[in-house]
Formats: C-alpha cells, sequence, structure tokens
C-alpha cells in the first residue's frame, strides 16, 4: 500500500495483454462477491480491502496480483484476486484455460462498448468464448495519478 503521495498500484503496461492469447493451467485465485446495482459495484473498495487483507495475513501477495471480475448478474460480481498460495479462511479457485486478451483504454462508460468490440474481434479471429473476464488494471486513486484508466477483457475461447 502507499504513503504520501506515492501509488499504490504499479503503472500498467499494455504491451503483454494487447491481442495478446495466454494460456492458464490451475492459476490460483482468492474469489470474493461484489454487491452491485445495475452492474454498478456497490461495495468493491470494501471486498478489495478484505481481500489484500486476507492474502497479506498469509504471506501470499504477489507484486502486482491479476484482479478478475465476472460481471454474472445485475446485482453483484465475482472478483478473482491472484495469489500464490492458499489464504486461510478464504475461498479458493483455480482458472484455467486459454484467454485472448484486448485492452482497452477509457471511462467505465465505455464497457458496452468495448465488450462489442471485443466480440467483433473474435469473431474475426474466428473465435468464440464462453466466459468474459474484466480485468480493472489501477484503482480509482492510481488511474487518476496515471491519467488512464486501462481495462482488460479476457475472452476465454472454446
Amino acid at each position: 500500500m502507499s504513503t504520501n503521495d506515492e501509488t499504490c498500484c504499479p503503472r500498467f503496461n499494455p504491451d503483454p495483454w494487447d491481442g495478446k492469447t495466454i494460456t492458464w493451467q490451475g492459476k490460483r485465485f482468492v474469489q470474493d462477491r461484489v454487491t452491485s446495482l445495475f452492474h454498478i459495484p456497490l461495495n468493491y473498495g470494501a471486498v478489495m480491502t478484505r481481500v489484500e487483507a486476507a492474502i497479506r495475513a498469509a504471506g501470499a501477495k504477489l507484486g502486482a496480483p491479476v484482479m478478475l471480475t465476472d460481471e454474472n448478474s445485475l446485482w453483484g460480481a465475482d472478483v478473482f484476486v491472484e495469489a500464490d498460495k492458499d489464504v486461510p479462511g478464504a475461498k479458493m479457485v483455480t482458472i484455467s484455460g486459454t484467454f485472448m486478451c484486448k485492452v482497452f483504454e477509457g471511462p467505465y462508460s465505455r464497457i458496452g462498448h468495448w465488450v462489442e468490440a471485443m466480440k467483433a474481434w473474435l469473431n474475426s479471429e474466428g473465435k468464440r468464448f464462453s466466459k468474459l473476464y474484466f480485468y480493472y488494471t489501477t484503482c480509482p486513486k492510481c488511474t487518476k495519478k496515471y491519467g488512464k484508466n486501462y481495462v482488460v477483457l479476457l475472452a476465454q475461447i472454446d
């Protein structure tokens, strides 16, 4: 975490993600749930604080963990925070598969457009997806400091 005017999130580099295909085999995550109202998160910060504290207490922290969101309901979303080992008391899951990734930049209000752009890109590549995750790369404070709001869409391809 940060002190004074430092940032808590490392500056995001889109190059390793944009237009790339990645494969994970048993990538470990802590899973939690955010309450939402029409996909607008109501307690995202509190959930991230709780998960971060559990990960830190277990000594399972990574330098720049991947944090995925599965927007699976108008009323909530599953969040997955990468951890390098099991976290006692937390729901642990593994994610495996092949994912095509695309980086977008701009305000969250553009997410609907980004999803459509992602679908069009996958279609142009002759691919279909079974699951779509959102990787919000920086917290709002760091987004403001860096002046960029990068969001990576990860489409699990069939």
